[in-house]
């Protein structure tokens, strides 16, 4: 069995033979019946994989989808014009950088659609509502814009540069307000996120997408649920009881016990963190694999200027309210807590 550890490109995991858990038909309710969403999930969590499945299916590859559920959903397999941004790769540290990478992305769409992109200076939305209207009129479809780790350039410099902060949060205003004016544009745009806190403010520019973060329909679109857990990864689960000399039931309850944990809806379905997971089948061994690789540094930024006692934070009630549309600060870090 292979492990796609550090894969994000849904076509490769296809085309390369790794293991895929089919999440599909739940890719299918989404675009069948909504048009704006917003999606929170932890770091490691498969955010980026479902925005490349999502990218596949609207680019019409039908023949990568043959075998999952939602090759006997979908029928037309239409072709639009897709418009991806990923903030993963950059550190927006610095000042310009943000700036820097949106223009990338419009004047590289706009030497595809053979638009004047000489401009450098005009504004990043006007020219990327040029660039949507383009799109549809030429393909007779209207676009979809994907956008992943919309918070990222944000995050990056949380608690440490409130100027710098508040220049990405009005840059990203700015950018995301196309999406008002282009509105008969645009078939489909999902965002994904580690935190919801700087949404109202960021996305106040235009109509606010649906937040499926905790809605119980999608409360197992990213990550494992126990049925998948037993039905996909039985074999790994087996070869590890061998290395721990224990029994299946107890191997299944030390994986439990290690990488679940994670609850997405009032329905309480247990979810786990896929990297771990995939990390431990891989190497045979239960292991701190998502903190090794994914310690938020914004959340420890904010937790060294607080006196909050860790322990005492654990174990008690806190009111859904605590964590809805809220601003991070040092004083209340547990929403910051439970977003990363």
């Amino acid at each position: 069995m292979k492990y796609p550890i550090g894969i994000q490109s849904f076509d490769r995991i296809i085309n390369d033979g790794f293991v895929y858990v089919d999440k599909t038909d739940l890719v299918y309710s989404l675009v069948k019946e909504g048009s704006i969403y917003f999606l929170s999930r932890p770091r490691r969590f498969g955010k980026s994989l479902l925005v490349s499945t999502l990218k596949n299916y609207f680019l019409g590859r039908k023949e990568l989808f043959k075998g999952l559920k939602i090759d006997a959903l979908e029928k037309d397999w239409k072709v639009y014009p897709v418009f991806h941004i990923d903030f993963n790769g950059s550190n927006f540290m610095k000042r310009g950088i943000l700036e820097n990478r949106i223009n990338s992305y419009i004047s590289d769409w706009e030497k595809e659609y053979s638009l004047d992109s000489s401009d450098i200076e005009a504004d990043l939305g006007n020219r990327f509502l040029k660039v949507l209207k383009t799109a549809y009129e030429r393909s007779g479809l209207r676009a979809v814009v994907l956008i992943d780790e919309y918070d990222k350039p944000i995050l990056d410099v949380l608690d440490y540069d409130k100027n710098l902060e508040e220049e990405h949060r009005n840059i990203l205003k700015g950018f995301y307000s196309t999406f008002k004016g282009a509105d008969e544009y645009l078939q489909f745009v999902f965002l994904t996120g580690v935190t919801k806190f700087s949404q109202v403010s960021v996305f106040s520019g235009f109509n606010q997408p649906k937040d499926i973060s905790m809605h119980a329909k999608y409360e197992t679109l990213c990550g494992i649920s126990q049925y998948e857990l037993e039905s996909y990864f039985r074999e790994p689960i087996e070869e590890m009881t061998e290395t721990y000399r224990c029994s299946y039931d107890e191997m299944m309850n030390m994986l439990k016990s290690q990488y679940d944990g994670y609850h997405f809806s009032d329905r309480m379905t247990d979810v786990y963190n896929p990297f771990s997971l995939l990390n431990a089948f891989d190497a045979g061994r239960i292991y701190d694999y998502w903190f090794k690789s994914g310690t938020p540094t914004y959340l420890i930024r904010l937790l060294s200027h607080s006196d909050e006692n860790m322990n005492e934070i654990t174990g008690k009630y806190y009111s859904p309210e605590e964590f809805i549309d809220y601003k991070a600060n040092i004083e209340q870090p547990l929403p910051m807590i439970y977003q990363s």
